[in-house]
């Protein structure tokens, strides 16, 4: 069963979906602004076919980085995308940049 891609719109929301999550949470960030719009688009498409294809392994959250300035300060994020493996609150990973289907599978194979 595909899990759902959590799109929290404030900091409160994405504490709230990350502390009623059990397991790792792929916290991936992505920016509202020209450049980075093409790269977050192609995210998204990827993350929801893993997140399909990995069942329950993990949850995905997609983070707006200018709606949810908190997490992506805790975080460290400075740049769209980057994509957060989160365990117990803690990054256990974090890739900058984009990344194709088979860049994203290796990434979550090596941390989950």
């Amino acid at each position: 069963m595909a899990r759902r891609v959590h799109q929290p719109l404030e900091d409160q929301e994405f504490d709230f979906v990350l502390s009623m999550t059990t397991g790792p949470v792929l916290a991936y960030f992505c920016g509202s602004w020209p450049k980075a719009l093409d790269a977050c688009r192609e995210m998204d498409a990827i993350v929801a076919e893993l997140a399909a294809e990995y069942g329950t392994r993990f949850t995905a959250i997609r983070t707006d980085m200018t709606r949810c300035p908190g997490p992506t300060r805790r975080y460290g994020v400075t740049g769209a995308p980057t994509a957060v493996l989160i365990e117990g609150g803690e990054a256990v990973a974090t890739q900058a940049g984009p990344m194709t289907r088979e860049e994203f599978r290796q990434f979550l194979d090596a941390h989950l």
